[in-house]
């Protein structure tokens, strides 16, 4: 592995988005915005029922509307190679597995004769009550081990972790501690809500199959839309150079990219289709709701003896996801006794996805909730028992950690915060009819390095580099970070490099996802440079031919250094409430997080990033909550005007630091995630401050004002 403090030009420097002049200027292609000769457009049609199956379909009105070129469902849709997954099968049987699933469509020359006529399609159904309801008393709960999940590496849960797991004696432990806390705390659904739409447009041509799409991975997108589709993945490509946000729910190809790309075939025009804001609401995933159960328990002298998780979370009756709510108990403290266990609820609901840390956000509320509730039990300093309670290895595993700087993050951030100035005791602070309270919570999210990426390095004549790889850019700045990884690697300036993504025609790259971007395709990159220079050096004495040169490097394992060390960023946040004593209303006046980040490749995006996360974590704390009509099994929230999230009226200070170390074991950068690693602790702070506050804990998100105010 390279020095990663060799050749220090770009890496840590605050610099500007290279694709921001084309952001401000409105110059940057999103998917739904390229232009395409005669394009015609589709319109879905969806499921009115939970549950049931479609008896009969009548698109006689429709298909008699000027402009309407199509009318598709599964009477006339083509026959699709993977009909075993009933999100991407689409349209392959008369089967309804939830409301608002895509049952038909209407293919027309505007995007206004297709809507119209889609309300013209007449469908019968026969339908069943739909089972909607998330209740830990349920029969039908089962372990994630039978689930056919997906993303899961071959794993029971989603990370590709064991759905259970144990250590010690857990129950004797808690019933020999002197103080135990035993709770149960509850998260929603909640929405990903990008700010750009899910969109496809799709092109055939001589049986070539050209989807620009919003995607996290380009190339995981060519995968499985090739296979779905019965079509060699080189015959399809992918373009994505910019995407409008996505906060995972973008990291799978869904059923609309599927359906757009039926349609151009059955019509032979190229489809444009994007998703309207309600349609989302039941098409492209959601965070699951969870139940968690958290038993602690602990001896006289603070230190947590016994720690048992359990997890209920709901997924679909159609297809199975499990997340690892509970995995983030397993590294956070030192236990001698302990257990995880996960187990899902099948709902007629649609299918979950990955939402901004998934499983780590739900489960972080729960745990530093409890870990709170433990603090005060014990007698003691909520940031003094983190500390106290810190492993020096990975409690289950055994082993090390490439890098834990947690202590670091509680104590400097408690610095920073004021926290030796707190009054413990609730209810102690007031200004005017406001409360004031403070809380602490630990933050944190794995730190993998994908397989499966590759990067091409061209050198020029003129001494520029153009670098090539399928990344994904979100918005977070990959662009920049990237070419910022690549200078260092070259030891050129970043003026030397220009930077190609977001496209299957370039090398193939893991998706934007899990925190694992940067770590994955920077990787890559270093490794192409690396050679590059060798190649150059050895055979034209590091001097440019004239005919240029060009080094792909292939990575397609993961980071092999993960079997000998445990990689995780950390985290500490600290959040200040106010608590309207009449009202209920709950502001927090300000949020502090404190990071173990490894090294930083640039810190105005790095801090961009964290800010955003932390402001996630305020929306996910206190407002965000997806609320399903148990009648009819459909979310009745599904827009901004009802699903509340976080403005800029509520977020007041917001402030994200991190600690200057660099890990010298998760790639050659020495950087560490840090695109969830903000939220994965917010709601909790939160929720901690709040009991400060008033005395009142919330154990249910989000928190409203009517479980303050009784």
């Amino acid at each position: 592995m390279s020095d990663v403090t060799a050749r220090p030009r770009a890496i840590g420097v605050p610099m500007d988005r290279i694709d921001g002049v084309q952001k401000v200027t409105g110059t940057a292609t999103y998917a739904y915005e390229w232009p395409l000769d005669q394009p015609v457009y589709l319109y879905p049609l969806q499921s009115t029922i939970a549950a049931g199956r479609v008896t009969g379909v009548d698109g006689a009105l429709a298909e008699a509307e000027p402009g309407v070129l199509a009318v598709l469902s599964h009477l006339n849709a083509p026959t699709l190679t993977r009909p075993e997954d009933p999100e991407l099968a689409v349209l392959q049987s008369d089967e309804v597995a939830w409301r608002g699933q895509f049952i038909g469509a209407v293919v027309a020359e505007s995007l206004e004769t297709a809507r119209r006529a889609a309300g013209l399609v007449r469908v019968d159904y026969e339908s069943r009550p739909p089972d909607v309801e998330l209740r830990a008393d349920r029969g039908d709960l089962y372990s994630p081990v039978h689930a056919a999940t997906f993303g899961s590496g071959g794993g029971e849960l989603q990370d590709g972790s064991p759905a259970d797991s144990v250590l010690g004696d857990v129950d004797t432990a808690l019933a020999a501690s002197p103080t135990m806390v035993d709770v149960t705390y509850s998260t929603p659904m909640y929405h990903n809500n990008p700010m750009e739409p899910h969109t496809a447009v799709v092109t055939w041509l001589d049986g070539e199959l050209t989807v620009r799409c919003s995607t996290q991975g380009a190339s995981m997108s060519q995968a499985l839309i090739s296979g779905v589709l019965g079509l060699e993945p080189g015959r399809v490509r992918v373009i994505s150079p910019h995407v409008g946000g996505a906060f995972g729910s973008k990291v799978y190809p869904h059923s609309y990219a599927v359906l757009a790309a039926m349609a151009a075939r059955m019509v032979r025009r190229p489809v444009k289709f994007s998703l309207t804001r309600q349609q989302m609401f039941a098409l492209v995933g959601y965070r699951p709701a969870s139940i968690q159960r958290i038993r602690l328990g602990a001896g006289r002298d603070g230190r947590l003896t016994a720690l048992c998780h359990e997890v209920i979370e709901q997924t679909a009756k159609a297809k199975g996801y499990a997340e690892q709510v509970g995995v983030c108990s397993r590294m956070m403290y030192a236990a001698p006794h302990r257990r995880t266990t996960h187990r899902l609820a099948p709902l007629d609901v649609p299918v979950p996805t990955i939402m901004r840390a998934p499983g780590e956000a739900q489960g972080m509320f729960a745990l530093e909730s409890a870990l709170d509730e433990m603090a005060i039990a014990c007698g003691l300093d909520p940031v003094e028992f983190r500390i106290r309670n810190e492993p020096e290895v990975h409690p289950e595993s055994g082993l090390p950690f490439s890098s834990r700087h947690l202590t670091e993050c509680l104590r400097e951030g408690a610095r920073r915060a004021g926290w030796d100035h707190r009054d413990p005791v609730p209810r102690s602070r007031r200004e005017g009819r406001w409360l004031v309270g403070t809380g602490v919570a630990a933050s944190t999210y794995p730190s993998p390095r994908f397989p499966g990426n590759a990067a091409t390095i061209r050198l020029a004549p003129d001494g520029h580099y153009t670098v090539r790889i399928a990344a994904a850019d979100l918005g977070t700045g990959t662009w920049t970070a990237l070419t910022q990884i690549a200078a260092d690697a070259l030891s050129v300036p970043v003026g030397q490099v220009e930077m190609r993504i977001g496209d299957t025609a370039l090398p193939a790259a893991s998706v934007a996802g899990f925190s694992a971007g940067i770590n994955s395709w920077g990787t890559a990159i270093w490794e192409a440079a690396d050679r590059l220079r060798a190649r150059l050096q050895a055979e034209h004495g590091g001097i440019a031919p004239s005919e240029g040169l060009e080094v792909t490097a292939e990575l397609p394992g993961g980071n092999p250094e993960a079997e000998r060390f445990a990689m995780h960023s950390f985290g500490a946040q600290f959040a200040e409430v106010r608590v309207d004593e009449d009202t209920g209303e709950v502001r927090v006046a300000r949020l502090l997080g404190m990071f173990d980040v490894g090294r930083v490749i640039n810190p105005k995006t790095a801090r961009s990033q964290l800010i955003g996360g932390m402001t996630q974590g305020i929306s996910m704390a206190l407002y965000e909550h997806s609320v399903l009509d148990p009648r009819f099994g459909h979310v009745v929230n599904q827009d901004f005007a009802q699903y509340h999230i976080a403005s800029a009226a509520d977020v007041h200070s917001v402030e994200a630091h991190w600690v200057d170390e660099s890990d010298p074991y998760t790639n050659p950068m020495g950087a560490k995630g840090l695109g969830e690693v903000g939220i994965t602790g917010t709601a909790a702070a939160i929720a901690n401050a709040v009991h400060h506050a008033t005395g009142v804990r919330i154990r249910e998100l989000p928190i409203t004002l009517d479980k303050l105010v009784s």
